[in-house]
């Protein structure tokens, strides 16, 4: 019942606050860029509650289960990823566009905008749907079981949309920060707790070690090319977020964007670890539980992915319990509203605002936002059906977003030579990498077919492995066709090179 009760109380909380904030929603700005006000400690919190979403909380907790510490290649490619965009956000608060295909259009073209807006929409639906999954396993778990994983989910999205239409970004960056510190006090709490669950760190060890002699090691029993294939994904989207630059342009100012980096920096390696470490103790305590393994004695994927809040409800005192849960509510809805949010921005500038409704006022794009919130929320939720596991979805959905936009973003504030027509190229290229990845991937598991492209690359893929040749395919595209191509004038490429004196000032 405390665990219920801690819940509701938190969600009441946020919801207050987001009702209080949406009073003061007057304009575009307001909704979509929180009036560009946002102080660094605001950022920070809201950057790493974006990045902290279900794919952590289950989908990191699932592959840290599976792979012992050697998930933190997973993590450390997103880490990698915040120190690169440490060098770029003050550039992207300068400009002060408000989505990242603003970027992709003043830099590029229109083409290019509405490429990277259809790869946004597609994988950021994915991603908000799977907070409405992990949603839906949360409340399932919550209630033992009374409310199922599929009412749950659709419980979690109706809330989620809701919560999203009230006060958009400026909501979004005022409940960040009792998220933020909610899921850090949870996390480091829960940690010795589970280990002292399980009779100490020497019994998890020797647990562990009489079970799988890999599992505590970063490197042994996996390959080059499996490190490589799982540090790309979150590498990659990191660098072509689009709520990350969506939200610098919400700073007060560019030496806010780029202190808030090394903030979310901080923040984002200190939780993931926690997570890892955590998932792995779960490993020790649940290493004997036939709920967590299928009959041949491989581990159960999706039963996986619950291990942390399997800790929360069945290894902590009741008070931190219900505190864990009610960090894991605040991860889900930080990220879901953010995504839907992010989408819907996208979808209303770049599509209803462009070329629909040119001349709306700024009340009028704010209710065409909202309602674009509602319609994706509903795709986001008819998606769900698509995938078995959470870290199925986010793979799928990382690389789709990184191998399409984080090349032409890198060259747009690295690389002069880049061309208009080869960052098109590049982000066509990337997106249709992934997409005929996937529809033969779902066309062989219906057969339950195997196959070999060119003879030496079999098939279904491995989404472990699925953005190594996507990132291939766009980065070589990029290249081959910027050379192929006259250069840009400067006063194309001027504004997102480094000068400097900007430099000096920072």
């Amino acid at each position: 019942m405390i665990f219920i009760v801690v819940v509701t109380v938190y969600l009441t909380l946020l919801v207050g606050i987001s009702v209080y904030k949406s009073f003061g929603v007057k304009t575009q700005d307001d909704f979509m860029v929180a009036g560009r006000g946002v102080p660094a400690y605001l950022l920070v919190a809201t950057l790493v509650c974006t990045w902290i979403g279900s794919g952590s909380l289950f989908g990191t907790a699932g592959l840290s289960f599976r792979s012992g510490f050697s998930e933190l290649w997973f993590s450390m490619g997103a880490w990698i990823g915040i120190l690169v965009i440490y060098f770029v956000a003050a550039r992207v608060r300068k400009i002060s566009q408000y989505t990242l295909t603003d970027l992709l259009e003043k830099r590029y073209s229109q083409a290019a905008r509405i490429l990277g807006t259809i790869a946004i929409i597609v994988a950021y639906m994915v991603i908000a749907g799977y907070q409405f999954k992990g949603g839906g396993r949360f409340i399932a778990i919550l209630t033992e079981g009374s409310v199922s994983p599929e009412t749950g989910m659709l419980i979690t999205c109706i809330f989620i949309v809701l919560f999203t239409m009230l006060a958009g970004m400026v909501s979004i960056v005022s409940i960040d920060v009792f998220n933020g510190s909610i899921m850090i006090i949870a996390m480091v709490l829960t940690l010795p707790f589970a280990i002292s669950a399980h009779g100490g760190w020497d019994a998890v060890v020797t647990t562990i070690e009489s079970k799988n002699p890999h599992y505590l090691s970063m490197v042994e029993g996996h390959s080059v090319w499996w490190v490589f294939g799982i540090i790309l994904p979150t590498f990659l989207l990191l660098l072509s977020e689009s709520s990350m630059y969506q939200k610098f342009s919400s700073a007060k100012d560019e030496n806010s964007a780029r202190r808030a980096v090394m903030g979310m920096f901080t923040g984002v390696v200190f939780v993931e670890f926690l997570m890892c470490a955590i998932a792995v103790v779960g490993y020790a305590i649940y290493s004997n539980d036939p709920r967590f393994f299928l009959s041949d004695g491989a581990i159960d994927r999706a039963m996986a992915e619950e291990v942390i809040l399997r800790i929360g409800y069945e290894q902590l005192p009741g008070l931190l319990g219900a505190i864990l849960f009610a960090a894991g509510s605040a991860i889900i809805i930080s990220t879901g509203n953010t995504f839907l949010m992010v989408t819907s921005t996208n979808v209303t500038r770049d599509f209803f605002q462009t070329f629909i409704y040119k001349d709306a006022t700024s009340k009028q794009i704010v209710l065409i936002q909202r309602a674009c919130i509602v319609v994706i929320g509903l795709l986001a939720y008819l998606l769900m059906s698509q995938f078995k596991t959470i870290l199925e979805m986010a793979l799928i959905s990382y690389t789709m977003i990184g191998a399409s936009l984080a090349p032409v973003l890198l060259a747009s504030f690295f690389w002069k030579r880049v061309t208009r027509a080869g960052g098109v190229a590049s982000i066509a290229s990337g997106m249709a990498t992934v997409l005929f990845i996937a529809i033969v991937n779902k066309v062989l598991e219906a057969q339950e077919g195997t196959t070999e492209l060119f003879g030496v690359i079999p098939f279904p893929m491995n989404t472990d492995y699925i953005a190594i040749p996507a990132v291939l395919v766009s980065v070589s595209t990029l290249v081959i066709v910027s050379l192929l191509t006259p250069p840009d004038p400067e006063s194309v490429w001027g504004p997102f090179m480094e000068r400097k004196e900007s430099i000096t000032k920072a």
